[in-house]
């Protein structure tokens, strides 16, 4: 390969210019230009192509990068520069210049992290094992999220973002679940059966004692991992030997040594804690977290008021079906009070007296699911099932929907209330940059609202004569046979495979036996997304003619089986991409669904490269040989106030159908735009796009194109 030619000082000045759009920002690329200059041609070039991408964010971060490239590519090497930059662009997407400037601007800090990343486990990369994990321990299951340091609140474990205490990446992320382990210990065993905060106010330097009370409680819950996990402690303490947190001193040991038995609990520890304020305790091993008393004083209120009431509730539904087929009384019975029973070699105080079972009058009761998760969580907090817990709930007693999270209205959403809570976020690819902007979309799935005005009827009336050819051309598709050639037996003879069969006989070699045809009856394995344009531009006629092709498809899929789901799609900005659910998978096409095909109104702008993320996640989660995604638009892709527009809307639409098929969806575009030759064939490919002049033919060209789709 011939070596690259070195470029002139006036030809770099003159990309810069162009890329930093000095004519409207006055910027002087002169020093940038001589910095670029000084670099071998290969380092000029890799410099200038970021230079260009990152110009397509922010001139601002590209010109700073500029200033910043040649201590870069002395510090890093290429694959950590690309590292750096993107984290600055993702830092721009997300929280703004300054931030990402402070990225390119601290060059240093980066390396630094860098190196240590290198040997690091990272908690997004690890959550998805160390959930599976947490979900397979015994007791409540806990959730899992982020935070800056290591602790738990009874319900969620939180983690670091990144574990860099040792060298290698596989002992980080070994860390990473030895913490797990610790914090499930604590809610496991009862750290959190006493009033923390309370009992360590008596004494006169709280914080301390919290630190001896967290070290008199990590002996305890070592030995209860040992005894649980064995496996797993082993490794925990492995880990403390590479720590070098092993140390310990004598005077500590004896006085820890009780916590060790079987029989310990939380109320062991404080018992020894006023001695344990005498001593130094040992270093506490970065896997042992930290306690938060005040977090789990206030989840464990809310959970313990929540779960009384849906316990006592369970039962006044038990005593209520016991009830049931008894002589009608008189006088309404009076309800009975349940009984604990326990596993006779357990003692019903320690944690393994989970096992404890129901009786009323002296028979046992079959517990759902629920009701024994309930029950677990229940003896994690208290130790037991108290005897006020076992009177069945009175009428009206209890209104669980007061202790149930208050839910968002998605309607909401745009009003101010909240922005990406509870929504799906999806990344966006700007061609230039050729990095995706992480969660950058926020999609929302919304209700449409149906229009129950006899629409499905008027079209069934205006097209019953298409309608009639529709169902029994798709009745022919429902499980079409297919001839089988070259088969070991049949119900015919396959003549080419024989004639070829008799010309290798003859000329000394061996007749094949697969001489035969049959047919198979071949089952249909479909599934098939309508993703149905709502932007404004499709209010009026257009709007119409989809709406009266979605009713004849519906109708004529009804007679071939293929499972299929319809949602609509508008929004505007990047914010606000809206689907509408039309019809879900596992739903019948029924009144419901025809008037929310009804129901379909022109929107806002059409943002494709969300809406086909979304809707392709759907897909994946249905089985079936076949996944079509299947667009009914009216024009290209265009979104504003953004730049979702032109080139860019129709690269990302690109990109967005590029994963879709890596993800095994077909897609495919029935569009009315005359246009649409001019982008399709570049967005879909040649063959997977279909324009249709003639609007008031959509109707029933769509369910002709579905037939050339499927068959």
């Amino acid at each position: 390969m011939a070596p690259q030619p070195e470029l002139s000082l006036g030809q770099i000045q003159a990309l810069l210019d162009e890329l930093f759009e000095v004519e409207f920002t006055f910027r002087n690329t002169t020093e940038p230009a001589d910095a670029i200059k000084r670099l071998v041609p290969a380092e000029q070039r890799f410099v200038l192509d970021w230079v260009g991408r990152i110009s397509s964010t922010n001139i601002e971060l590209a010109y700073q990068f500029c200033l910043k490239a040649a201590d870069a590519l002395r510090l890093m090497d290429e694959s950590m520069i690309e590292t750096w930059v993107v984290q600055a662009m993702d830092s721009y997407d997300r929280v703004g210049l300054q931030p990402a400037l402070k990225v390119i601007r601290d060059i240093d800090i980066f390396v630094r992290q860098g190196r240590e990343r290198a040997s690091s486990a990272l908690f997004d990369e690890q959550v998805g094992v160390l959930l599976p994990f947490v979900h397979g321990l015994s007791g409540r299951k806990l959730k899992l999220e982020q935070a800056d340091f290591a602790y738990t609140d009874s319900e969620t474990i939180y983690l670091p973002a990144v574990m860099a205490h040792l060298p290698n990446p596989r002992d980080n992320f070994q860390l990473y679940k030895a913490t797990v382990a610790h914090l499930w210990a604590q809610t496991r065993f009862g750290t959190f059966r006493v009033d923390i905060a309370a009992e360590l106010e008596r004494y006169v330097a709280p914080r301390h004692a919290l630190r001896c009370f967290h070290a008199l409680e990590s002996v305890r819950l070592d030995a209860c991992v040992a005894r649980e996990l064995p496996g797993l402690y082993r490794e925990m303490r492995r880990l403390q030997i590479e720590l070098g947190d092993t140390v310990t001193g004598d005077a500590w040991q004896r006085l820890s040594a009780p916590l060790q038995a079987a029989s310990a609990t939380v109320t062991d520890s404080l018992i020894l804690l006023p001695q344990a304020l005498a001593l130094s305790p040992p270093p506490s091993s970065c896997f042992y977290g930290e306690l938060a008393p005040g977090q789990v004083a206030e989840v464990m209120q809310r959970r313990i008021e929540r779960e009384k009431a849906r316990f006592r509730v369970a039962l006044k539904k038990i005593d209520d079906e016991l009830n049931e087929g008894r002589q009608e009384r008189t006088e309404a019975p009076s309800p009975r009070t349940f009984h604990r029973l326990f596993d006779e070699e357990r003692e019903p105080m320690v944690p393994e007296g989970f096992e404890m079972e129901l009786a009323v009058d002296g028979n046992r009761i079959p517990l759902t699911d629920e009701l024994k998760q309930t029950m677990t969580s229940i003896i994690q907090d208290l130790g037991d099932i108290p005897d006020e817990y076992l009177i069945p709930a009175g009428p009206g007693e209890y209104d669980l929907s007061a202790f149930e999270e208050q839910g968002l209205n998605p309607d909401d959403v745009w009003s101010g209330a909240y922005h990406e809570e509870g929504a799906f976020l999806y990344p966006e690819w700007p061609f230039r940059r050729k990095h995706y902007k992480k969660d950058w979309c926020v999609v929302r799935e919304l209700q449409i609202q149906p229009q129950y005005d006899g629409f499905a009827t008027q079209v069934l009336q205006k097209y019953r004569r298409l309608l009639a050819s529709l169902r029994r051309t798709f009745e022919a598709m429902r499980d079409e046979d297919r001839l089988l050639k070259r088969q070991a037996y049949g119900d015919g003879v396959d003549i080419d495979a024989f004639v070829e069969a008799w010309a290798d006989l003859h000329i000394g070699l061996e007749m094949s036996d697969r001489l035969f045809t049959r047919m198979q009856r071949e089952e249909r394995s479909i599934a098939v997304m309508f993703m149905v344009d709502m932007s404004g531009s499709t209010e009026g006629w257009i709007n119409q003619m989809e709406r009266e092709a979605l009713v004849l498809l519906a109708e004529s899929l009804q007679m071939v089986g293929d499972r299929y789901a319809i949602y609509g799609f508008t929004g505007q900005g990047r914010k606000r991409c809206e689907l509408f659910q039309i019809k879900a998978f596992d739903e019948a096409y029924d009144a419901e669904v025809q008037a929310r095909i009804s129901g379909i109104t022109a929107g806002d702008y059409t943002r494709m490269g969300a809406a086909i993320r979304h809707l392709t996640a759907k897909l994946k989660s249905v089985e079936a040989r076949t996944k079509l995604l299947v667009t009914l638009s009216d024009g290209k892709p265009e979104d504003y106030p953004d730049h979702y527009r032109g080139e860019y809307g129709v690269e990302d639409t690109r990109q967005a159908l590029y994963e879709a098929r890596q993800d095994g969806v077909h897609a495919y575009c029935i569009t009315i735009d005359e246009e649409g030759q001019d982008y399709l064939p570049h967005m879909y490919g040649a063959a997977n796009y279909a324009l249709i002049s003639d609007v008031e033919a959509l109707p029933r060209k769509v369910s002709e194109i579905y037939k050339k789709l499927t068959s």
